[in-house]
């Protein structure tokens, strides 16, 4: 199932969202007159556990997250891993989302599932611990592991996020060879899905090859287009670029820049 221009689940999120915004505000974790108890169905007691974190009780939402990952939702065990990942409401632990990432990703994903999100979520997670290892624990850099990942989320499932991440490990060779040509290609998808950082890197990269206007139109407007996230980092690349460049081709970058849009051609 191909996402185009998917973002980190944030579909799933709001609609979620929307479903349960609509729903009477719940009683507390297995209340009875909540109508949820750790017997309840495994979807039943995701929605509780969403709803729990949404009103601030994640000490609920992690005792209804685990109760329905118990009985193989993957949508609660995908916000159990986020919520060790990030310490949130839990005691921050890589390890323990690493494992649960990986028993999500191991399971795998039928075409079209309402799953798909999760799992991929899950594959680009285990890449980025894959990436930086977890200190004190037996998961280990595997820059290679990680470049098969991010290869899978982004020639299957089209994310951009994973497309960019593989574009710069090609760059720079982690997990493989240099393979500038690939890279640029990922670069080009993952700016047509929406990534602001890809189009700035793709204008780095063809701005070192010698299409100094092109490339910094491209660096421009990714600055211009950018979330404030990426702004620092994509200013820094732009601003080097326009000082390297002639006044000339400052003027033509910045008339070019106005016509270059994300996900467009």
């Amino acid at each position: 199932m191909l996402i185009r221009g998917y973002r980190s689940l944030t579909f799933l999120v709001l609609s979620f969202a929307l479903a349960l915004s609509a729903q009477p505000r719940t009683a507390h974790a297995f209340d009875p007159d909540a109508g949820v108890t750790k017997e309840s169905g495994p979807f039943a007691l995701f929605k509780f556990g969403f709803s729990a974190y949404k009103n601030g009780r994640k000490d609920e939402a992690v005792e209804a997250y685990r109760y329905a990952a118990e009985k193989g939702h993957t949508g609660s065990r995908w916000a159990l891993a986020n919520m060790y990942a990030y310490g949130d409401g839990v005691a921050e632990n890589d390890l323990e989302a690493f494992k649960i990432y990986s028993e999500i990703a191991e399971k795998g994903v039928e075409p079209g599932s309402e799953d798909t999100g999760y799992f991929v979520n899950a594959l680009i997670s285990l890449a980025g611990y894959y990436r930086r290892g977890i200190p004190d624990s037996p998961v280990k850099r595997d820059m290679s592991q990680a470049r098969q990942l991010y290869f899978q989320a982004a020639s299957t499932f089209g994310v951009a996020e994973a497309q960019f991440q593989l574009a710069k490990m090609l760059l720079s060779g982690d997990g493989g060879s240099i393979n500038v040509q690939q890279a640029k290609k990922w670069l080009n998808r993952a700016r047509k899905n929406g990534h602001a950082g890809a189009m700035g890197v793709f204008g780095n990269v063809i701005f070192q090859e010698g299409q100094t206007a092109r490339g910094l139109a491209y660096m421009t407007a990714a600055l211009d287009q950018c979330t404030p996230k990426d702004k620092p980092w994509l200013q820094s690349l732009q601003e080097q670029a326009f000082s390297l460049a002639t006044e000339e081709d400052r003027r033509a970058a910045v008339a070019m820049s106005q016509n270059i849009h994300l996900d467009s051609d």
